[in-house]
């Protein structure tokens, strides 16, 4: 099972300027894109059921030119739910209370059905008023036409259209149009590795399929074919020179394996960086000491998801 609330997380987090441009341009035109500080998780329980409540992701912004904040809740859905509403409203309820500021609700429904629209609203009423009219921007991503964001040089554009409403015939056109976007984009080789993985994950093609996306690859231009190319090679499971690796000794596999653990810390290492700008010396050498892949990958999300340094230090400590 895939961690979808993970996966959007990471994504939108790392890209939350880019998030805000490509589908709430109006927001991010009176909010201050350097202001931007996600909040540490928040986990809300109902004393009368025992529910924990726990949104995905949560952050502070300042309005821009004002000396006031606002709270911008951004909540991933994967599964239909008929009381999704009413769920959101308690988040609201929750956030506004705690900081006693505005919050702005954003939920992206990334389920693949049903495909009818999904409510923006949740009510209470009474024959003679409405006491509650709770609303929230929605985004469906099954509802999105790919080919409408094939011009859109975002990496959210590119990582998204993999989600959307896609033809089973269209599979490899669409996974080669989003490396071809990102192959546009310049990112750095830590946001790059995330973009990617996240088409990888919901575009895994079949070995038919992956076939027929070589073979595209290759019918590229020569220059295009480079850039894709070495997204493809580098990050994607079932790249195009994965199965020439296998053919290797078992010392050249060793050197490889020594070759991936470098990059996972300077993964690790950059994202941290891009996001909190300053990396403690002793954190770096802890980071650079580690020898343990999985422990690596565990330590990459949490470098795109962790709050602060603090919380991420936290993570390093409990990974050992």
């Amino acid at each position: 099972m895939r961690d979808h609330d993970r996966l959007f997380k990471e994504l939108i987090s790392t890209f939350f300027v880019e998030f805000l441009d490509l589908f709430l341009p109006e927001v991010l035109a009176y909010v201050e894109a350097g202001s931007i500080e996600f909040l540490d998780k928040e986990i809300f329980t109902d004393v009368t059921s025992g529910e924990r409540l726990e949104p995905d992701l949560v952050a502070r912004v300042r309005f821009k030119g004002m000396p006031a904040f606002l709270i911008i809740h951004v909540e991933n859905q994967a599964q239909p739910e008929r009381s999704f509403g009413r769920r959101l409203f308690r988040y609201f309820s929750r956030l506004h209370d705690k900081y006693d500021l505005p919050v702005y609700p954003i939920v992206v429904f990334s389920f693949d059905s049903p495909r009818k629209p999904q409510s923006d609203a949740y009510n209470v009423e009474f024959p003679n008023k409405v006491v509650l009219e709770f609303r929230y921007d929605v985004i469906q991503l099954n509802r999105l036409n790919w080919r409408d964001f094939l011009n859109r040089p975002s990496p959210v554009a590119a990582a998204l259209m993999a989600k959307m409403n896609i033809a089973h015939s269209d599979r490899v056109r669409v996974k080669l149009e989003c490396l071809r976007l990102l192959a546009t984009l310049q990112l750095n080789r830590a946001k790059m590795k995330l973009t990617s993985g996240f088409v990888d994950a919901y575009l895994d093609l079949n070995r038919e399929e992956q076939a027929a996306f070589e073979a595209e690859v290759q019918a590229l231009a020569a220059d295009e074919t480079e850039e894709v190319m070495e997204i493809v090679t580098s990050w994607m499971r079932e790249g195009l020179k994965q199965g020439r690796r296998q053919g290797r000794t078992e010392g050249r596999r060793e050197g490889l394996e020594e070759g991936q653990l470098r990059a996972a810390r300077a993964d690790v290492l950059e994202i941290l960086e891009a996001r909190f700008k300053k990396v403690p010396a002793g954190m770096k050498k802890t980071l650079r000491a580690i020898e343990d892949r999985k422990r690596l990958r565990l330590l990459l999300r949490q470098a795109a998801t962790a709050a602060n340094l603090k919380e991420f230090q936290r993570h390093l400590v409990e990974s050992a």
